[in-house]
């Protein structure tokens, strides 16, 4: 059962709809849980998701985020099944979307129709109806700071999208057998995606800018107050950079770390790790979700959920 969607213009994917009822919302978790795991080739989603926990709990405490060089697909996949982030160099500064600044791809793409988030996008992160805003590219890279956000809301931002131009100016290492199509974020200083989680393996490259991204990992959702978006995406209202420990207590026994991502890094966010993400600078990102089983689990673990 698909959900309902609403009109959009200039070449855009339509916008979901709420469930008017329970009855819908039910009909449509349900629906959306079996096509997932039928995607990633497993039995249950929820059964994956306590698999990837269950690893954690046994992973020792991350004190800071690797850096390492370029790793080929096999080394990739021995560094994955550790469980834990990792950044590489020497992959994206290879790309030409890395040598091609802002005014550039303003010239050469500035037709392309992009959906920004807009209002406080931060306090509603995952809710289907938050505002956004359909502009071309070069109107959205024109924008003056200000201009379409109100005193004390973040700078609209372009982010999760599907630019398929942009693609072939990304060569993505071959890690994983089956990976989601890529997905761009653009934005200025202070945009940024609230602490959250997704169930799926990921790659996230830093174009350009500098990003800062505070990890938890998975077994922690209890301190976080996980809640669930979808069946492998969770939010948490709790923010690692102004912990307010009044309002949640059990965060003080969160785990978390942080690292900045440079123009040139890419990062690997093991499936369920958490991760809250700002720009420090004018910044171009893009990453791909695997969709497949999650690289850090065991053979054993990965045997039990697989489908016959």
């Amino acid at each position: 059962m698909q959900g309902k969607v609403r009109e959009s213009k200039g070449g855009l994917p339509p916008l979901p709809v709420p469930a008017a009822t329970l009855e819908e919302q039910a009909a449509r978790k349900l629906a959306q849980e079996e096509r997932d795991a039928a995607v990633r080739g497993v039995v249950s989603i929820a059964a994956m998701r306590e698999a990837v926990k269950a690893q954690a709990r046994s992973l020792p405490p991350l004190r800071g985020i690797a850096r390492l060089k370029r790793l080929d697909a096999r080394d990739f996949a021995a560094r994955a099944a550790l469980g834990q982030p990792f950044i590489m160099r020497g992959l994206v500064e290879r790309w030409p979307l890395y040598g091609l600044g802002p005014e550039a791809l303003r010239e050469r793409h500035g037709d392309l129709p992009v959906r920004a988030r807009v209002g406080d996008y931060i306090r509603q992160p995952f809710r289907a109806d938050r505002p956004m805003r359909d502009m071309l590219l070069r109107d959205y890279l024109d924008l003056e700071p200000g201009r379409i956000h109100g005193a004390g809301d973040p700078p609209p931002y372009v982010g999760n999208m599907e630019l398929r131009e942009l693609n072939r100016l990304c060569h993505w290492p071959a890690y994983f057998r089956k990976m989601g199509p890529p997905r761009f974020w653009l934005g200025p200083v202070g945009t940024m995606t609230p602490l959250h989680c997704d169930f799926d393996d990921n790659i996230f490259a830093q174009v350009w800018g500098r990003k800062r991204i505070f990890l938890a990992p998975p077994h922690h959702d209890a301190c976080l107050y996980a809640r669930e978006a979808n069946p492998v995406l969770f939010g948490s209202p709790f923010d690692p950079e102004a912990p307010d420990f009044d309002a949640y207590p059990l965060a003080r026994q969160a785990s978390t770390v942080s690292c900045v991502v440079e123009p040139g890094d890419m990062l690997y966010v093991p499936a369920g790790w958490f991760h809250q993400v700002r720009a420090l600078a004018f910044s171009l990102s893009s990453n791909r979700w695997a969709r497949g089983m999650p690289l850090a689990l065991a053979p054993e673990q990965a045997a039990r959920l697989r489908r016959a």
